[in-house]
């Protein structure tokens, strides 16, 4: 098998449905006038899926990334992962959830600068139910070599894989990734791309991309095009397209 056709051919099937969003509608108040940044959505993601988002600033990707996360809560709708009701639920079940169900990996790496890469990602290994070793999860983002280093010896690249690493160490079944090429040069964009690929194809992770980067939308499973706070357009491709493939 070559290594460019390795993805295709390995990647996971799609599996149980596990979240679901009806009628998802949040509404910031500002004073006088109420900001709609979702308007009734309508959607479910699988497990083993590789999704992304698409839209304009303000189209509401990010706002249903939190809701997905338990960062936020809909205004009115209904949101379940699993059969379990995150709509109404407090701040205790959310915790909960975001620390043993989700991992989250933003633009900007959000690493302690006194702690190693090691040091990072152990965080979350010693809170997780059952997490991957430091090691192991560093591996699979291909920073084995770099563990003892500190984010100030670390390309931007490497931060954002140790991020990952930090994310999927507690072997989530959600992963979220907020603009995660969005500070970084091609080359690297590429190297942090194929290791949330690296983690969908191989732990059968749902990953779920925020981007405003149309090129990235090839390497998914399904593409999910926002406007105003709904879904207008939803894609499918037949095959995935491996991130080093990727024009950007």
């Amino acid at each position: 098998m070559s290594v460019k056709s390795s993805v295709a051919e390995s990647q996971p099937l799609i599996g149980e449905v596990i979240f679901e969003a009806r009628g998802l509608r949040k509404v910031y108040p500002t004073g006088e006038v109420e900001v709609v940044a979702l308007n009734g959505v309508d959607v479910n993601f699988s497990s083993s899926e590789l999704v992304v988002l698409l839209g304009a600033s303000g189209s509401g990707k990010s706002t249903l990334l939190n809701i997905l996360g338990g960062l936020d809560v809909p205004t009115t709708g209904q949101m379940r992962y699993k059969g379990w009701e995150l709509t109404d639920a407090d701040e205790g079940v959310l915790t909960l959830f975001r620390r043993n169900c989700v991992g989250f990996v933003f633009q900007f790496y959000n690493l302690i600068p006194s702690l190693t890469a090691r040091e990072n990602v152990a965080l979350i290994t010693e809170i997780a139910r059952d997490p991957m070793t430091p090691e192991e999860a560093l591996e699979m983002v291909g920073l084995g070599d770099r563990m003892d280093h500190f984010p100030s010896q670390l390309s931007g690249g490497q931060q954002q894989r140790v991020a990952i690493a930090r994310a999927i160490a507690k072997r989530p079944e959600v992963l979220l990734c907020d603009e995660p090429t969005g500070a970084l040069d091609v080359t690297t964009g590429i190297a942090v791309l194929e290791a949330i690929e690296r983690i969908n194809r191989e732990i059968g992770t749902l990953a779920i991309i925020i981007t405003h980067n149309a090129s990235m939308a090839e390497m998914a499973d399904r593409v999910l095009h926002l406007s105003d706070g709904q879904i207008v357009k939803e894609t499918r491709n037949e095959k995935r397209l491996p991130a080093r493939e990727l024009k950007w």
